[in-house]
Order: structure tokens, then C-alpha cells, then sequence
């Protein structure tokens, strides 16, 4: 398994709340919820540690063990939480959380795990490549995002309205009926979509935080499979690139509406040894 990596901040100078990691035979990426400013989170060291410290948490949990990857993430999650428990105010509705894509070849098979709207594209040897996300919270957003998405973004109004919409957001959080995200609850695990791939007849993975997938789902400017070409052509760097153009030429989110105009952007891309 060759991978390959790359990861930007939504802007230059600021924090990158998406991790990547990985370890041989094993990859994993979050992207952390950004809270927007004069949002309060409960957490004194904020998203970008979150993600960071759940990311490298978890990396190890599914390397070192041979857990199923949603008892990995459980552990994680446990462990993370008593880290700052004594410090933060984990029963706050914002407190930190992160979407998870993890992937681990073992024997003949790559097991997986998608837990939130960060995206799994298999590409398999034969048919159409296989897409892996979540849109619990996607489907919950578009009855609350009208008055955010009629805004320019960058405008304070645009800004307000963002706020709104997370703090509404927030109620539908790990809870049954609503949308599941890594945060301080272990049993959000459970919720997570995972399963198993033979290797035999999987060309290639990519993992793609939702600053990277936006290029497909909500800029429609590539198809799956064409993102897959300019990852096995020019490499997840090209696809970044092409994220941030299409971003520039709609700063203020006319063309498509959006919370954020850049957001964080991350890519991990497998290649497999046919048999």
C-alpha cells in the first residue's frame, strides 16, 4: 500500500483542525467542527487540539490493537475525554468533536470506518467507485441553512447567521434522530458506517475531509471518477489546488452557498497491488 498526503488550512496563518495520520497498513483522517467566533465551546484548548489529539489517539488504538476499528474509536474517545475532563466543560453543548474516515488492511481485506460527513472513495478495479459518507447532518442542515445560505458569505449578517445555524445544529448532536460526530460520547462509535473490502480488485482509497470532497459534492466541477484520476495523476496536492481556484472565484458563496467560503481541506490517497 503506497499512500500519499496533503493537507491545507483553510487560510494561511491559521490553525488546520483536519488531521491525517498514518502507520503501515493503516490511515486515518478527521476533520475537526469549527466553531465559528463568539461561539462558545466549553473547551479551553479548542478544535484544533481535539482533532489532533483524537487522531493520534486513535492511530494508535487501531495499530497497535486488533480491535474492530469502532472499538478502537470508542477507546479513543475515552481516552481523550480524560484528558481534559478535570479542565473543560465536557457537558457543554459545543464541546469539540471531529468526523472520522479510518482504513486498515489486514490479511485480504481493507476494513473501514465513516463516522460524520468526511468521505471514503473506493476505487474498484471493476464498476463505478464506491462513495462512503454520511449526510445525517447534511439532510438536518438544509432545514435550518436557508436564511445562512441567502447571505454573502464574509458579510457580518452572513456571520450572524452562521452562528444560528450551529448553535442550532448543536441540539441534533450525538443524539437518536439526529446526526453522530467523535466527541465526548464513546457509544458515538457505534454509529459509524464500517465494513470490510477485499483487496483483490481495489485499485485505490482516498480519504477526503469535506474541504476536499467539496470539488464533487457541492461545487460539482469533477465526478467521483474523475477525482480519482487527478489523484492517481497529479496527486491530492493538484486536488487541493483545485479546490482553493474554484473557492477564489466565489468568495462571497453566490455561485454556491456555503458556511465557509475556504475551509480546511485533506487528502489521503492508497494505492493497492492488484493480485
Amino acid at each position: 500500500m503506497l499512500v500519499s498526503l496533503a493537507t491545507a488550512p483553510a487560510r494561511p496563518g491559521r490553525d488546520n483542525e483536519d488531521f491525517l495520520g498514518t502507520a503501515p497498513g493503516t490511515v486515518v483522517l478527521l476533520d475537526g467542527a469549527g466553531t465559528p467566533a463568539g461561539v462558545e465551546c466549553g473547551c479551553s484548548h479548542g478544535v484544533a487540539w481535539f482533532a489532533r489529539t483524537l487522531g493520534a489517539t486513535l492511530l494508535t488504538e487501531i495499530f497497535t490493537t486488533d480491535a474492530p476499528l469502532a472499538d478502537a474509536l470508542s477507546a479513543a474517545i475515552l481516552r481523550v475525554r480524560s484528558l481534559h475532563e478535570d479542565t473543560c466543560d465536557l457537558d457543554h453543548a459545543g464541546s469539540p468533536s471531529a468526523t472520522v474516515v479510518a482504513v486498515r488492511a489486514r490479511g485480504s481485506e481493507l476494513e473501514y470506518l465513516v463516522l460524520a460527513d468526511s468521505t471514503l472513495v473506493l476505487d474498484m478495479a471493476t464498476g463505478e467507485p464506491v462513495v462512503i459518507t454520511d449526510d445525517r447532518e447534511a439532510r438536518i442542515g438544509r432545514q435550518h441553512r436557508a436564511r445562512m445560505d441567502a447571505l454573502p458569505t464574509g458579510t457580518p449578517e452572513h456571520t450572524a447567521a452562521l452562528r444560528e445555524y450551529v448553535e442550532t445544529m448543536r441540539s441534533y448532536r450525538n443524539r437518536p434522530g439526529g446526526f453522530w460526530v467523535a466527541s465526548v460520547d464513546p457509544d458515538a462509535a457505534r454509529e459509524a458506517t464500517s465494513g470490510t473490502v477485499p483487496l483483490d480488485g481495489l485499485r485505490a482509497a482516498a480519504l477526503l475531509s469535506d474541504g476536499a470532497s467539496r470539488l464533487v459534492d457541492r461545487f460539482h466541477l469533477a465526478t467521483w471518477p474523475e477525482l480519482l484520476k487527478i489523484l492517481a495523476e497529479d496527486g491530492p496536492g493538484e486536488l487541493i489546488r483545485r479546490v482553493r481556484s474554484a473557492e477564489d472565484t466565489d468568495p462571497r458563496g453566490e455561485r454556491w452557498p456555503r458556511g465557509k467560503a475556504h475551509d480546511d481541506a485533506s487528502v489521503a490517497y492508497l494505492r493497492f497491488t492488484l493480485a
